[in-house]
């Protein structure tokens, strides 16, 4: 089984179990939903053989959404969904092509409710990227492998109104490498990319 559907399989167990406790929260419905502005920050490190150097990757901003479902009033789950698209160099400023990246990312939350004007949350999880639609550079075709990571996260709500709406901010940092390897060319590069994604929007508790 894919790493994907082991993903997706365990959100869907831990909503299923966690209904009995939801239906506890004081009214509230368990299920709620963000619309982010997402700044994708790599922190590239790379080992480039046998050319050596290591390697540039530009930074994004994309729309991001994600859900959120509540155990109790504390404990939840979240999955995000959004996609970037990033350019990579190395280090001697050679372009070496550049790629989409689909990187669903499912987190574990512990929100602290004993403020009223301000809820703040911390979580960690788990991360699979998709590579797709690379762009080729200077060493031809340029091939990126999926690859599993790991998150850690920490934000806020900020309610306002009386119809369940709140102001987000939300950063992540995702610990994530992959392979890098070029169809016409022997160079390779175990690339670690480790980004910071950091967010603002707003959402909805429904």
């Amino acid at each position: 089984m894919r790493i994907k559907h082991v993903l997706f399989a365990t959100a869907a167990v831990a909503l299923v179990s966690g209904s009995a406790f939801a239906d506890g929260q004081e009214g509230q419905s368990p299920w709620q939903i963000r619309l982010r502005a997402v700044g994708v920050v790599p922190q590239p490190s790379a080992t480039v053989t046998p050319i050596g150097g290591t390697v540039n990757i530009t930074d994004s901003i994309v729309p991001e959404a994600d859900v959120t479902y509540f155990f109790d009033n504390n404990w939840s789950v979240e999955v995000i969904a959004a996609t970037t698209k990033h350019s990579v160099r190395h280090s001697s400023d050679a372009y070496l092509g550049a790629a989409w990246l689909l990187p669903p990312t499912a987190t574990l939350q512990y929100h602290f409710d004993q403020l009223k004007v301000v809820r703040p949350y911390v979580g960690a999880g788990l991360n699979y990227t998709f590579f797709y639609n690379p762009d080729p550079g200077a060493l031809g075709q340029l091939h990126l492998t999926d690859r599993l990571g790991y998150a850690l996260q920490v934000g806020a709500d900020v309610p306002f109104g009386d119809q369940g709406y709140f102001f987000n901010v939300d950063v992540k940092k995702i610990f994530l490498s992959t392979h890098a390897s070029f169809r016409v060319s022997p160079v390779t590069a175990k690339v670690s990319i480790d980004p910071w994604l950091i967010g603002v929007g707003v959402g909805i508790r429904f």
